[in-house]
C-alpha cells in the first residue's frame, strides 16, 4: 500500500472559553469559569507533572484555594506547613520573625512550601474534576483574531492533528512565553529589577524546629549585592539560591555551580547550613526582567499569571498573583458571558485594583533593595508591624495597608540624609 501525501484536513470546533496554558493562573481562571457553567477547553504545551521554580505560597493564597475547591487537597498534601518569614542581615543578624499566625488567628494564616511540580498538577487534575477540559501535549499555533477581536486558537496535537477552536473568550496563560503580550508587543520591562538567580537543591541541610521548621528564610549576602532563598520542602529537601542583578550574577561567562558557591562564600549563614547536607539536584539559573503588559485585555482576550506580568520574586508573590489575577479575570469573564459584552473594557476591569496591590508589592520590593531594614523599622515603629506583616502575607489589595509608606519613606529619608 503506497502511503498518502494527503495532508488531513484542519478540523473545526467551538466551546465558550479556551484557556492557554496550565499553570497556576490557567488552572484557577479555567476552574472558575467551568464552575459558573461555562464550557472551557485549555491547552498545556507541556507534559505534567513538569518541573518549575516559584515554591513557597503566601498566606492569601487561602482564599482563592478555597474557591476552587483545594483547600482540603492541601491539607492532605505532604507539603510543609508555613507559618512565618525571617530575614537575615548581611551581618548575620535575624531579625524577629514575621509569625502570619500571631498577625491572624484565622487557619488562612498557615500556608504551604510545595514543590511545583506536584501542586502544578494537583490545580490542573482540580480543574478537570470540575469539568474543564484540559488538554496537555497541545502545542498553541496561534490565536485567531477577527479584526481586532479575538475567536479562538489554531492548536496541534502530537500526533500531527490541527483544531480551530472558536471561542468567545481566550485566556492567555502562557506563562513567560506571553503568546498575546509578544504579538502585540505590549509588554514594559522594569529596568529597576533586572536580577538573575542560580539555585539548586541539598538533602539534610540544616532546618528550623518547631514553629520556625517551614519558614521562608531571606539572607543578604556581603555588600547587599544580592539575596539567597532557602526553603524547606518535603522529604527532607532544601530549595536554595542566589538571586542579584544579572549583569553581576553572570559576568564573566562562569559555570553556574562556580557561581553558586561564590555567592556561597558571600553569605557564611547559607553556607554553614548547606554544609550539613549533600546536593541532590543540579543547578538552574534565570535571567528574569520584571515586566508587566501595558494593558490586561483586548475584544475576546485576557492576560492572567506571568502572561500579564512578572515581579521580583523577593517576597514569594507569584503564585498568589498568578491565583488572585486568575481569579478576578475570571469573574470578569462571567459576567460577561452572563450579559454577552465580552469587550476588552469588560474583560480588563480587574485591572486597576489588581495593579494597585501589585505596585504595593513592588514598593516593598523595592525599599529591600534600597536597603530597608526590617529589625529597625519595627523597633522605630511597631505600631506598623501588622502592616508589614499583610504585606507579607499577600494582603496587598486592603488600603489600610497603604499606610506604612509614609514612615517607611520618613526613615529612609533619614537614613539617606545620614549618608550625605
Amino acid at each position: 500500500m503506497v502511503a498518502s501525501n494527503t495532508i488531513a484536513p484542519i478540523s473545526t470546533s467551538t466551546t465558550d472559553v479556551v484557556v492557554i496554558g496550565g499553570g497556576p493562573a490557567g488552572a484557577t481562571t479555567s476552574t472558575l469559569i467551568s464552575q459558573a457553567g461555562f464550557k472551557v477547553r485549555l491547552f498545556e504545551r507541556a507534559h505534567f507533572p513538569r518541573f518549575h521554580i516559584g515554591e513557597s505560597l503566601i498566606p492569601e493564597t487561602y482564599w482563592v484555594l478555597k474557591r476552587l475547591g483545594m483547600l482540603d487537597k492541601m491539607k492532605d498534601s505532604h507539603f510543609v506547613q508555613k507559618c512565618s518569614v525571617q530575614f537575615v542581615s548581611q551581618h548575620g543578624r535575624l531579625s524577629e520573625p514575621f509569625y502570619f499566625t500571631d498577625h491572624n488567628t484565622h487557619e488562612c494564616s498557615q500556608t504551604w512550601q510545595v514543590v511545583r511540580s506536584e501542586f502544578d498538577m494537583m490545580m490542573l487534575n482540580n480543574a478537570r474534576e470540575q469539568g474543564v477540559e484540559a488538554q496537555e501535549g497541545v502545542r498553541v499555533r496561534e490565536v485567531l483574531f477577527d479584526g481586532d477581536r479575538a475567536i479562538g486558537v489554531h492548536v496541534q496535537y502530537e500526533d500531527g492533528r490541527q483544531e480551530k477552536v472558536l471561542a468567545k473568550v481566550v485566556v492567555d496563560a502562557s506563562g513567560q512565553t506571553a503568546m498575546i503580550g509578544n504579538k502585540f508587543n505590549i509588554l514594559e520591562k522594569d529596568n529597576d529589577l533586572k536580577k538573575g538567580a542560580v539555585w539548586t537543591y541539598f538533602k539534610g541541610a540544616y532546618r528550623d524546629v518547631g514553629r520556625d521548621a517551614g519558614a521562608t528564610i531571606v539572607l543578604q549576602t556581603k555588600g547587599k549585592e544580592g539575596w539567597f532563598w532557602y526553603i524547606p520542602l518535603h522529604d527532607d529537601v532544601m530549595s536554595v539560591g542566589i538571586v542579584k542583578p544579572f549583569d553581576k550574577l553572570f559576568e564573566g561567562n562562569r559555570d553556574h555551580e562556580v557561581i553558586f558557591n561564590e555567592e556561597l562564600d558571600n553569605c557564611p549563614e547559607v553556607k554553614k547550613r548547606v554544609s550539613m547536607g549533600t546536593r541532590c539536584d543540579e543547578f538552574h539559573a534565570t535571567k528574569d526582567y520584571s515586566y508587566r503588559a501595558r494593558t490586561p485585555a483586548g475584544d475576546g482576550w485576557v492576560l492572567v499569571g506571568d502572561a500579564y506580568g512578572f515581579l521580583d520574586p523577593l517576597y514569594s508573590s507569584g503564585v498568589l498573583l498568578a491565583l488572585r489575577g486568575g481569579s478576578v479575570a475570571a469573574d470578569a469573564i462571567i459576567e460577561g458571558l452572563q450579559i454577552g459584552d465580552t469587550s476588552k473594557a469588560q474583560l480588563g476591569k480587574w485591572a486597576v485594583d489588581f495593579n494597585t496591590g501589585m505596585d504595593r508589592m513592588r514598593r516593598l520590593v523595592m525599599e529591600y533593595y534600597n536597603g530597608f531594614s526590617f529589625g529597625k523599622f519595627v523597633a522605630k515603629h511597631p505600631e506598623y508591624k501588622g502592616h508589614l506583616t499583610d504585606l507579607l502575607i499577600g494582603n496587598l489589595f486592603n488600603d489600610q495597608v497603604a499606610e506604612v509608606f509614609g514612615p517607611l519613606d520618613e526613615m529612609q529619608a533619614a537614613m539617606a540624609a545620614s549618608v550625605v
